[in-house]
């Protein structure tokens, strides 16, 4: 570590404890997994009283969120380091906070997707500033240290957050859920300007240039490996995407779990913070290609038992069937998403800022026209869910195994 870091280090560490900061940092970046699953208890609530006719409808308050992430870390990522990290979060917050309002008082679905898309703009603020205040203040081993921390901390988020969305809901109303985001919003905003400096020095930021702009994307757009690797994880992404957003109908309409809903999610949300443990255990012995070409292999495995089963079972398997094989793809979905996204990044170098907001916004824009098309056919059957999961799959490992022929 150059002696030029450490006298950052040691200076910020005179600002803020690195238990502090980690417990800042992840629930900073927790707020979009908050956002996405904490809803999915609600969404029936909020389709009948937004007087939605078609429960299908109701997936597009979870796949469109990502339309606005899309955009959001496309103006975030420059934005960052052009007016520095604090600059970024705090009026990432402030949009979230109007986005969240819009939600509250939304009295149709399409008012109510408006203020998801705005949420999910706001957002991407402090998702993307958050990880270069990380890069800013960390490097080498003590980064890899602190992100590991800081993944503890976010892989108990989509865990908890539907049964926090539905302990809201025996409580009081769905527009609640939308308030506790304002609440969380603004306590972490307030503790964030308290309590954490700036750390992008007003030298070493970047004046904004539309040319270097469309140099850098050019570059990135053209090169062949980072946009096969990208279709390849936006692909796959909305695959797993559509059962996200169909979860509440898949438990709660089709299987008829009931309150046990949240339970059964995070069952499977562990299953791929377990997978990302793992990963990190593994990656530096095995390497990324390895680990991601057995965990390809082993999606298209378990999608195939799965419409296999519901071949047999009239599209409704037993339910410890269907949550069995589910927990076995997306422990391959855990090892998958952070290992595809980095070979991807690796041929960037100088223009990673950027390639990791065009890298972000190109597989949510990918990802989540493919999630709407599989969450439309998704009724009182989950075959939809496993021929996507399948055909999908197949197409993404197709893109993958050309990357890795160039």
């Amino acid at each position: 570590m150059s002696s030029n870091h450490n006298s950052t280090s040691s200076k910020t560490k005179t600002d803020i404890g690195l238990f502090e900061f980690v417990a800042l940092m992840a629930l900073m970046t927790s707020l979009v997994a908050l956002s996405i699953d904490a809803v999915l208890p609600a969404l029936t609530q909020i389709g009948a009283d937004l007087d939605i006719t078609d429960p299908r409808q109701n997936h597009l308050i979870v796949s469109l969120f990502f339309i606005g992430m899309a955009f959001g870390q496309l103006y975030y990522g420059p934005l960052s380091d052009s007016k520095g990290r604090r600059y970024a979060i705090i009026s990432g917050l402030i949009i979230f906070a109007i986005g969240s309002l819009v939600c509250m008082y939304a009295e149709s679905l399409e008012v109510m997707l408006i203020g998801r898309i705005i949420q999910a703009f706001g957002v991407s603020g402090p998702r993307v500033a958050t990880l270069a205040v990380i890069r800013d203040k960390y490097e080498g081993e003590a980064m890899a240290r602190v992100m590991s921390f800081i993944m503890m901390v976010f892989i108990l988020v989509p865990m908890l957050a539907p049964i926090f969305g539905q302990t809201i809901m025996f409580w009081f109303s769905w527009q609640h859920i939308f308030s506790s985001f304002l609440i969380y919003g603004l306590l972490i905003g307030i503790w964030f300007f308290i309590r954490q400096p700036e750390t992008l020095p007003k030298e070493k930021r970047l004046p904004f240039s539309w040319l270097q702009l469309w140099i850098s994307s050019k570059f990135i757009l053209t090169h062949k490996l980072v946009m096969f690797y990208t279709l390849s994880a936006g692909t796959i992404f909305g695959a797993f995407l559509a059962y996200i957003s169909s979860s509440q109908t898949l438990f709660q309409h089709i299987y008829d779990t009931g309150e046990l809903f949240p339970m059964y999610f995070a069952l499977l949300a562990f299953s791929i913070g377990l997978a990302s443990f793992i990963n990190g255990n593994l990656v530096m012995r095995l390497g990324m290609r390895t680990l991601c070409t057995w965990a390809m292999l082993g999606w298209l495995l378990f999608s195939a038992v799965l419409t296999a089963l519901c071949l047999v079972h009239d599209g409704v398997p037993p339910l410890w069937q269907f949550v069995s094989v589910l927990f076995c793809a997306f422990f391959c979905i855990g090892i998958l998403f952070g290992n595809i996204n980095a070979m991807a990044m690796q041929p960037l170098g100088k223009t990673a800022g950027l390639g990791a907001a065009i890298i972000g916004s190109l597989s949510s824009l990918i990802s989540v026209p493919t999630a709407v098309l599989i969450g439309s056919f998704v009724d009182s059957s989950i075959t939809p869910v496993a021929l996507g999961f399948l055909g999908f799959g197949s197409v993404s490992f197709v893109l993958y195994w050309h990357a890795n022929k160039l």
